[in-house]
């Protein structure tokens, strides 16, 4: 004779079966962290420890390869704000940011042509055609401004075709800030293109029924729009030439002194003082990771509330 167990003993936690639990592994954190791995050690011993022991080197003054490391204080970075030092690092500076407003003038107009007036079938080859310079060495194209700068260089010769005045263009700031200018210019036209892309023309059209003029238009409307484009373009040519060595070493002559090119002289020059030239690379180090930290708050698709 079978027995019926009523409903409520059959839900009684004593009658209900417990559910089987989900293996836990207890080194579950370990999954992040193998994948994190490679590339967490590579940036540890390319980039955490070399910028450790060339902040350890850049308190060590007048240390020479072979000298015990002997850590003493910030006189590097004191002797950095000498005139003549701190002349060096304001020079880089102004090359940095005169390229930056050059690039962003020359490559504006260049970006929006190509993402809202050339022909959509187009615009991926002109693209290509633009950056394809970058396909060669930055020391080739430096050479190459050279035989054009140069006193028998094309630049003279085309002037003197047409009886005008030569120019000694080599070996001072102006050939520095067009080869920087000429190397840097794809990179912020590749980036104003991707904004300007995403440009709303309904906004454009709603101005102009409003009364507003082409100028007055790109202010108010295509600019904010771009904005992250522009402040994301701008710092990376900023970024890229304040640490330039090649172009003010090969058209920019001894009077064009950069901070890379003093940090290379005293590793690798005549003075060799590696303690002096670790502070000079921490205070590039300083000035790009600040730029980058503008970069990453300014550079956003959507500002953080």
């Amino acid at each position: 004779m079978s027995t019926q167990i009523p409903d409520a003993q059959l839900n009684s936690p004593s009658h209900i079966a417990e559910a089987p639990k989900l293996p836990h592994s207890r080194l579950g954190w370990l999954q992040p962290l193998v994948l994190l791995a490679p590339a967490g050690i590579w940036l540890l011993l390319l980039l955490v420890l070399p910028t450790l022991i060339i902040f350890e080197l850049s308190l060590v003054p007048n240390i020479r390869p072979g000298d015990f490391v002997n850590p003493s204080g910030f006189d590097n970075y004191i002797r950095i704000f000498d005139p003549l030092y701190f002349q060096v690092v304001g020079r880089s500076l102004f090359f940095a940011v005169t390229s930056t407003i050059i690039c962003l003038t020359l490559g504006f107009p260049v970006a929006y042509w190509i993402a809202q007036m050339a022909p959509q079938r187009w615009r991926n080859l002109l693209l290509i055609g633009f950056v394809l310079p970058l396909w060669t060495s930055s020391l080739l194209r430096s050479y190459a401004w050279i035989t054009i700068l140069r006193p028998t260089g094309l630049l003279n010769s085309l002037l003197r075709n047409f009886s005008l005045p030569t120019l000694d263009v080599l070996n001072s700031s102006p050939a520095v800030l067009i080869g920087m200018s000429y190397s840097l210019l794809p990179y912020i036209v590749l980036i104003l293109y991707a904004a300007l892309e995403k440009l709303d023309k309904r906004l454009l059209e709603a101005a102009a029924d409003l009364g507003a003029n082409p100028v007055q238009t790109f202010w108010k409307v295509t600019v904010p729009q771009t904005l992250t484009g522009i402040a994301a373009g701008s710092f990376l040519v900023f970024i890229t030439a304040f640490g330039d060595f090649i172009n003010p070493e090969l058209l920019g002559g001894a009077s064009s002194m950069t901070a890379a090119r003093l940090v290379y002289n005293q590793f690798l020059g005549a003075t060799q003082n590696w303690g002096f030239g670790s502070a000079l690379s921490m205070t590039i180090i300083l000035v790009v990771s600040l730029a980058i930290a503008l970069l990453i708050k300014f550079g956003e698709a959507t500002p953080r509330e």
